[in-house]
């Protein structure tokens, strides 16, 4: 019966979120995830009446997401068709450069102004540091699946900040992102854009309608009478996520063969899952790649569970968040969202023009929504800037995930900066940082400024 409580709470949560943001005009318009306003809503039930509500409803809420960011990571690889690297990287080389300079530039910022100012004053860990990057650009389930880490490291609140960070990044990656599409649009920089009043009613109230015809959300690829296509498909996540487990599990196996210097760093202790199970993704694709199977995975499929397990992900992160936590941390934790924000303005507003030959803010405003939300909040606000996908920045977008998100946003170094800001210290991590960017400047200037754009 628990089980059922809490599954059936975080559903109708869902559904009180999906409804008030068909319902409320201001929702619609700064684009506000079902999710979040669901989540926000049971954080309040929570936080007034939550002696009233019965445990069992809120049963493993707080550990949910660790879990299901297992399946989004993994989803990353899965049922994609494999491009030569070579010519990806000719083609998004730019934009790549770009989007490594922005993640890495919110370690710049995010420790820089913790040693310099949170520690000496506030007297918080050095770790806060990695909020900006580990909130904006990794989000929710990056907090989530990290849960194991603060815990192996000592910082239990780590959790409930990061959660609160996500959820201020994504607030404010919608709410400014569609201020500055207004600006460009007023500058005469955009010229079509596409707003919530200039779509049809059921479209705004977030529904398709049923006299159109609705995408597909994707292909049965097996006979039900032997195996359900979705059940197939979860399966292959489950497969995924063995191989990921098996690899963390290895290099756990390995850890006291190493030299005492480098398990002092407790890199594998403190490594999540989550990057592995991209991996573990990964190695399925392949394998099913080589024995011709491929086909019988089907992205629309893979899209669709990564989707809902996010959708559910985001509202029981936000939901579980303890207040007590934030509101003791409150000033240094508004400081580095203050400044995560500004860092991230400049990046569009200063780095962008000078690093984009063509279609600069399109391909700026993509990135903004990623590393202050997620990858769907910087989909979000290309749709609202290139609603007729006339520009490159929609493919340079995409095809720039294969090599930044492995890396940043959750991938390797989000994963191994926290322990090595423990055992390095910050300012260590600071100047790494630093030289990532230098590296990565250094890169499109002498390599991808000469390369032409996609689309050009």
């Amino acid at each position: 019966m628990v089980i059922v409580q809490s599954f059936c709470s975080l559903c109708v949560l869902l559904l009180i979120g999906k409804f008030l943001r068909s319902s409320i005009p201001l929702f619609r318009k700064l684009y506000l995830p079902s999710s979040v306003i669901g989540g926000t809503i049971g954080l309040l039930i929570l936080t007034w009446w939550g002696d009233s509500v019965p445990s069992g409803c809120t049963a493993g809420w707080g550990s949910l997401p660790g879990f299901l960011i297992n399946i989004v990571f993994a989803a990353l690889f899965l049922g994609a068709s494999m491009p030569k690297i070579k010519g990806m990287w000719r083609m998004t080389g730019t934009q790549v450069a770009f989007g490594q300079i922005c993640a890495w530039g919110q370690y710049v910022v995010g420790l820089g102004i913790t040693m310099l100012i949170l520690v000496p004053f506030f007297h918080v860990t050095p770790l806060f540091g990695n909020l900006i990057e580990i909130g904006f650009e990794g989000g929710h389930g990056t907090v989530g699946g990290l849960s194991e880490t603060f815990s192996v490291l000592g910082w239990e609140e780590g959790k409930d900040l990061g959660f609160a960070t996500a959820t201020a990044g994504l607030i404010v990656g919608i709410v400014l992102g569609t201020a500055l599409i207004n600006w460009a649009h007023w500058k005469g920089i955009l010229k079509n854009i596409r707003r919530t009043e200039d779509a049809e009613r059921l479209e705004q109230l977030g529904f398709y309608s049923p006299e159109k015809e609705r995408p597909s959300a994707g292909v049965q690829t097996v006979y039900s009478d032997s195996l359900d296509s979705l059940a197939f498909h979860i399966s292959i996540f489950g497969l995924a996520l063995l191989v990921g487990l098996g690899l963390k599990e290895f290099f756990m196996f390995c850890d006291p063969y190493f030299p005492e210097s480098f398990q002092k760093l407790r890199i594998f202790q403190s490594f999540p899952l989550f990057p592995f199970c991209m991996i573990g993704g990964l190695i399925v694709q392949m394998i099913l790649r080589q024995l011709r199977l491929e086909t019988f995975v089907d992205g629309g499929q893979i899209n669709r569970i990564a989707g809902a397990s996010l959708d559910f992900l985001v509202v029981s992160a936000v939901a579980s968040i303890r207040l007590d936590f934030v509101a003791e941390y409150w000033l240094p934790l508004l400081l580095l969202i203050v400044s995560g924000t500004v860092w991230n303005l400049f990046c569009v507003l200063f780095i962008a023009p000078r690093i984009f030959k063509r279609d600069w803010f399109e391909r700026a405003i993509a990135e903004f929504g990623q590393m202050s939300g997620v990858t769907a909040t910087g989909l979000l606000l290309l749709r609202t800037a290139d609603p007729e996908n006339k520009t490159s920045a929609m493919t340079a977008f995409g095809s720039k995930q294969m090599f930044h998100e492995p890396i940043m946003g959750g991938g390797l170094w989000t994963s191994m900066a926290l322990p090595l800001v423990l055992s390095l210290g910050g300012w260590a991590v600071f100047w790494i940082s630093v030289a990532a960017i230098v590296v990565f400047a250094v890169l499109w200037l002498f390599c991808f400024r000469e390369l032409p754009e996609v689309c050009e």
